[in-house]
């Protein structure tokens, strides 16, 4: 193990001293579960272009988000640190009636270390097009975050035609589908800065909802599919509502494989592929008509009847860790140093993307930096090297339900804790139940207590270890 990652490290600082810094294109979807996606086996999502990216570099099946949300997954992804260590447990809400309360001056510190600044400061031309949703006050514009440039929207979403963009610190109406205007823009972006190293990160709406109008072409090969659900038998699911919900998703998520087929080329056509990092993931993942529910963390029941209501979780909400959420779409290509075609089994969080990032730009993190996450980087050399195999994730919601949850995974079984409402905790054995189908929480079996007994210590000593507000 020492022996294969000395060689990633000599390949890497080699590579880095011969074509200095190379450029990190950073692209993420938002709402992109697992499952949408080809090369995952799924033939109803028409994916060619992020297929062919996978198989042109490292695929990484086990990647997930510790909070599968917008805002917390968000600050995770540039400063390794849980949502509620950041102060940001669920998404951030200013003006939608919430359970607990709305928050508008509530943002990610701009003190607190990250990546792009980082890069920033080591002769790295930064740019963000898309979303944020990371704060709405002056005092949390991406502009303080590192960013040299943005163009995009501070909220959580836009309308999927003709949006509002805020470029050149303007708000500029433009015109056509949001996925092409925002691809236009990163377009640009390259143009004007391919004769220096430049970071971009481009974070599409899409496929988050609503989904619909997309381009003609986009929705045409899916409106011929016959749709099929993942658990169609599932007690009550309004199947009907299911499949026109999973045509509508599939059709926004064709309009950024569209999209990014068109920037590929144009990193050809610039030839500065080789040159250049690509970098596709999520933000979190998705359900539609998995488990009876659609959305993510903070889902909704799909059924033709409400759900009751309970203390803290009202009627039609269903809060959950499910793999379907949290679990997210990630492939690397690294054309100078990465493999090529091959599966990375790792387990990589979003909370990874800090110290990995760094090492691909070369830059070494300061001493005082604590990172939550590890860097994977020597895993797109190398995808045999297992960096970790576990998972852990919070998220404690606050808007449609209020819940407390705390999950751990071995990637055999999973242990689901409510620290709000215990009688919600959940445990799987994924080995025979991969879809978590069935709670086995009240499990008789001797094995399966203790594994649950030992993955309750594990969440204790990680809360401990994190200071998390829930550990009394």
């Amino acid at each position: 193990m020492k022996t294969l990652l000395l060689l990633f490290t000599l390949l890497l600082t080699s590579y880095l001293h011969a074509s200095d810094k190379p450029n990190i294109l950073f692209i993420y979807t938002d709402d992109q579960a697992p499952w949408a996606l080809g090369e995952s086996g799924n033939k109803q999502a028409l994916t060619p272009n992020m297929d062919k990216l996978a198989r042109e570099g490292v695929y990484y099946p086990n990647a997930y988000t510790t909070t599968p949300v917008c805002s917390p997954s968000r600050a995770g992804l540039l400063t390794s640190k849980y949502g509620y260590e950041t102060g940001i447990d669920d998404w951030i809400n200013t003006k939608y009636k919430s359970l607990t309360e709305q928050e508008p001056e509530l943002g990610l510190d701009a003190n607190l270390p990250n990546w792009v600044r980082d890069l920033q400061n080591h002769g790295y031309h930064t740019g963000l097009v898309g979303k944020w949703h990371l704060g709405y006050q002056a005092g949390h514009h991406p502009s303080h975050y590192g960013y040299d440039e943005f163009h995009g929207f501070i909220a959580g979403g836009t309308k999927p035609i003709n949006p509002t963009i805020e470029t050149g610190g303007k708000l500029v109406q433009t015109k056509g589908f949001t996925a092409d205007v925002l691809t236009d823009f990163a377009i640009d972006f390259i143009n004007r800065h391919q004769t220096q190293p430049f970071m971009l990160s481009l974070h599409y709406r899409a496929p988050h909802t609503n989904w619909l109008p997309v381009a003609k072409d986009d929705m045409l090969p899916i409106k011929a599919k016959d749709i099929e659900l993942p658990h169609p038998d599932y007690p009550n699911l309004n199947s009907k509502r299911a499949k026109r919900m999973m045509r509508e998703y599939l059709s926004s998520l064709r309009s950024v494989d569209r999209n990014l087929g068109v920037l590929l080329s144009k990193l050809d056509e610039l030839k500065l592929s080789d040159n250049t990092v690509v970098i596709f993931t999520s933000d979190h993942g998705y359900n539609l008509g998995h488990n009876g529910i659609w959305h993510k963390g903070n889902g909704h029941w799909l059924l033709k009847t409400p759900t009751a209501a309970t203390p803290n979780i009202p009627k039609n909400q269903r809060p959950n860790m499910y793999d379907t959420s949290i679990k997210v779409p990630l492939f690397i290509k690294w054309p100078q140093v990465g493999a090529q075609g091959k599966q990375s089994l790792s387990t990589f969080s979003n909370l990874d993307w800090y110290p990995t990032i760094l090492s691909i730009a070369g830059i070494k993190p300061k001493k005082e930096l604590r990172f939550r996450g590890v860097d994977q980087s020597s895993t797109i050399s190398a995808p045999e090297r297992i960096i970790s195999d576990d998972y852990y994730a919070a998220y404690t919601t606050k808007h449609q339900s209020k819940s407390g949850m705390r999950m751990y995974s071995d990637g055999r079984y999973k242990l689901v804790k409510d620290f709000i409402n215990t009688d919600r905790d959940e445990f799987y054995d994924l080995s025979r139940d991969p879809a978590e189908t069935t709670n086995i929480i009240n499990t008789n079996n001797a094995l399966e207590l203790s594994i649950i007994k030992s993955f309750n210590e594990k969440i204790t000593a990680k809360m401990a270890a994190t200071n998390d507000p829930l550990l009394k």
